[in-house]
């Protein structure tokens, strides 16, 4: 089942991530990077490291340290081989080269973050690195500030490349980046209502209030589900193309989004 909720917690906050492991997130992820000051890193790393030699109710991540900084390597080491971890978040990635070097050193599924204007231009080359890379998404304040924009308008170019490089290397649709405000519920609708057009599905938190909006934006609506059952219908009455009688045309591209819409709604 493709997530649709990603929990961020602060790996330095083991009371936070407790909370965070029963918040009903698709995945909880345990920050080592940004969530955390560099006097903290450490003891981040050994109480996420303790935390993981359990395994939990839904999937644990762990975004480490970016590649280029002193704490990854001692991220990598200590994470490695724990039974509770189900995946790493590896921020900041540039190329397909820092991908395939995670992947030799441990046996978890990978995710990169694209936050540069460097890695979006290299974005299908990441996404095809590896077996092992399972999604690829954007750190949009990163490359907010890489690429000096200014209005939200002027990264929808950047989420369409991801979306589109996600899609020629056979992975799953990106989730969309953290809406920052916790308290703007109706900015993130919209802004979930905004990605889910583009082609994003689902999206990463920063707080348990935020997962029922993100999860009401991006299941199927009633109407939606109505569509997709009518034309699901008709296609297994008639095959092949054709017109429904309020003049609607399907054909097979439209029954598979059909039956995209449908899976998705079962999954609650």
């Amino acid at each position: 089942m493709t997530p649709l909720t990603w929990l961020y917690a602060p790996g330095d906050r083991p009371q936070v991530v407790a909370k965070a492991l029963v918040a009903g997130a698709d995945v909880v992820v345990v920050d080592l990077e940004d969530a955390v000051a560099p006097e903290r890193k450490e003891y981040a790393r050994a109480a996420t490291a303790d935390l993981l030699t359990a395994t939990h109710p839904v999937p644990v991540h762990v975004r480490v340290n970016a590649l280029d900084t002193p704490w990854a390597s001692a991220d990598l080491a200590a994470l490695r081989g724990l039974r509770g971890l189900s995946g790493l978040r590896l921020p900041k990635v540039t190329g397909p080269a820092e991908v395939r070097r995670v992947a030799a050193a441990v046996p978890f599924p990978l995710y990169a973050l694209l936050e540069s204007a460097l890695a979006v231009e290299h974005a299908y080359a990441i996404a095809g690195a590896h077996p092992s890379l399972r999604g690829i998404s954007l750190g949009e304040a990163d490359l907010r500030a890489d690429l000096g924009v200014r209005a939200d308008s002027g990264l929808d170019w950047p989420r369409s490349r991801v979306i589109v490089a996600a899609r020629a290397a056979g992975l799953p649709p990106p989730a969309q980046t953290v809406h920052p405000d916790i308290r703007d519920l109706d900015g993130l609708a919209a802004s979930c209502a905004h990605g889910r057009a583009l082609g994003f599905l689902g999206r990463a938190a920063i707080h348990p209030r935020q997962l029922p909006v993100i999860e009401r934006a991006y299941l199927p609506t009633p109407a939606e589900l109505d569509h997709a059952e009518t034309i699901l219908k008709a296609a297994t009455t008639t095959p092949g193309a054709q017109a429904l009688p309020d003049g609607r045309f399907i054909d097979a591209a439209v029954v598979a989004t059909a039956r995209r819409t449908l899976s998705l709604a079962q999954r609650r």
